[in-house]
């Protein structure tokens, strides 16, 4: 995977400008490779052990080899891209349980690295899962999805002990419909670190087939790697009863809104049901990670936790922009690559309009 869009010995001489990227995922490893080979200094601050984001630590090995990644990021080392690991960015916002999952070494407030930074690009992606909101949530053995598939890559990769890691044997339920959830699925199914421990594994999805983001085809590789999917489902409780670990269904109709493009799941009034599970990985969607709270150093947030930007992608405080996730809400790795691109571009101009 290639983020250099130049060979390094192509790169002009030093502009003297620096330019801070917040976050090592596809959108700022993007916008690194269009800065650098323009002449600028880059310094790229990560939570993570190691460069990637979600591309190295979300996403399974069985989905995208690591090694390319990782050739990627080292072209931008040799051509002198910084890198700031084990890093948050971040005196006050809480990531909830991926705090824990990523425990970092250092922590920097973002007004003294904009102090320190012609630009600054925000690019710190969607980290941590959506609650459900439904009695028993937080029993220990329901897992929100992605901080549980970014604790295990931590300890495949050798980042972690695996004691620390969650456990996953028997039979595991995935709630969700999205790429996520997908993900969820085939790694118990396909990671040798799960054979001969996980039984079955289970995809409850509150829609249909056709209508689930990952999609149809998706769905059907994910069965023939073994999974049952029940669809038009969905859990509704989470609780302990005689020593048996119960999640409670409800069973759903699709219901046409106007004005909305899919169809409405509504539950069916008497449908409800109970299963026995032994782990349950919630993939019920991602919430943006911006590294400020609202209005802090000059920087809004929108109603959904994005970072507020304009069409040139400069956040409310001059110099400050956004890319990737954390600015449009989740999405796939190309749209975020194409955001950091687009962002980078942006700045090259915001930099020439300062010289």
């Amino acid at each position: 995977m290639k983020f250099l869009r130049c060979k390094p010995d192509k790169i002009p001489p030093s502009t003297g400008r620096v330019v801070s990227i917040i976050g090592a995922g596809p959108a700022g490893l993007g916008a690194a490779g269009i800065l650098r080979c323009r002449g600028h200094e880059v310094i790229i601050y990560d939570m993570n052990p190691e460069p990637g984001g979600m591309i190295l630590f979300g996403i399974p090995v069985t989905r995208i080899p690591k090694e390319p990644v990782r050739k990627g990021i080292r072209e931008l080392i040799d051509a002198g891209v910084k890198f700031v690991l084990n890093t948050k960015v971040d005196m006050t916002t809480s990531y909830g349980l991926m705090d824990e999952v990523i425990p970092v070494k250092e922590k920097i407030h973002l007004e003294s690295i904009i102090k320190e930074s012609d630009a600054v690009l925000i690019a710190t992606g969607t980290w941590r899962t959506r609650r459900m909101k439904v009695p028993g949530e937080d029993l220990p053995w329901v897992y929100p999805a992605v901080e549980w598939i970014v604790a295990m890559h931590m300890a495949k990769f050798g980042y972690k002990p695996w004691d620390t890691v969650p456990p996953l044997h028997g039979r595991v339920l995935v709630i969700g419909g999205g790429l996520t959830a997908a993900d969820s699925v085939l790694i118990p199914l396909s990671y040798p670190e799960f054979k001969g421990k996980v039984e079955k594994v289970v995809l409850s999805y509150r829609r249909s087939k056709e209508y689930a983001p990952m999609g149809p085809r998706e769905i059907d590789n994910l069965i023939l790697h073994g999974a049952e999917y029940w669809e038009l489902t969905q859990p509704v409780e989470f609780l302990e009863r005689g020593g048996k670990r119960i999640v409670r269904f409800v069973r759903m109709k699709l219901v046409k809104v106007e004005g909305e493009k899919r169809p409405r799941p509504v539950p069916i009034e008497g449908s409800e049901f109970e299963a026995e599970f032994d782990y349950v990985l919630k993939a019920v969607g991602v919430l943006p990670t911006a590294p400020v709270e609202d209005g802090c150093c000059g920087i809004q947030l929108n109603s959904d936790g994005t970072i507020k930007t304009d069409e040139n992608y400069m956040t409310t405080r001059e110099g400050v922009f956004a890319a990737g996730d954390v600015r449009h809400g989740p999405s796939l790795i190309g749209p975020a690559l194409k955001s950091g691109v687009d962002a980078a571009n942006k700045i090259l101009a915001y930099l020439a309009s300062k010289q």
